[in-house]
């Protein structure tokens, strides 16, 4: 008995992009929470001015964009473990790979780049991959049916 053929790369690289972007997420968080803590204490010109233009906003935004940055890093995990479970959707789950990690650019600075590369690559080879296995059926059916 054989084993079915699974996108591994594919599955790797979207599964570490989904890593990175999570911890990118996580990242972005803290950075700007502790930025805006740094605003509301600071002193001089900057803690006045800008301050007072920038924390409400950054306040208001920062737990939406981590939110999305979060859940645009367990959808790629998501589509990752199911690329890999149900390869035969591999479409399916390359087109979530791949919209997750473009959109993760606005939650978690696309993982720190690193996570939007990966997952570009992994989501492109998910949609490019095809069964080997498949192939080899349609081929042996087709040509013992002509002959």
């Amino acid at each position: 008995m054989s084993v079915p053929p699974k996108p591994v790369a594919a599955f790797a690289l979207s599964l570490l992009a989904g890593v990175f972007i999570l911890l990118g997420s996580v990242v972005m968080s803290m950075f700007a929470l502790w930025f805006s803590g740094i605003m509301m204490g600071g002193t001089g010109m900057t803690g006045s001015m800008m301050g007072s233009m920038m924390v409400p906003w950054m306040r208001g935004s920062v737990p939406v964009l981590a939110a999305f940055g979060i859940a645009s890093g367990m959808m790629v995990i998501l589509g990752s473990v199911m690329l890999y479970t149900r390869s035969a959707e591999s479409h399916l789950w390359g087109a979530i790979i791949l919209a997750f990690s473009v959109a993760s650019v606005l939650g978690s600075m696309g993982g720190l780049m690193v996570g939007l590369i990966l997952g570009m690559i992994g989501g492109i080879l998910a949609l490019t991959w095809t069964d080997p296995g498949k192939l080899v059926r349609q081929t042996s059916i087709a040509l013992s049916t002509s002959a």
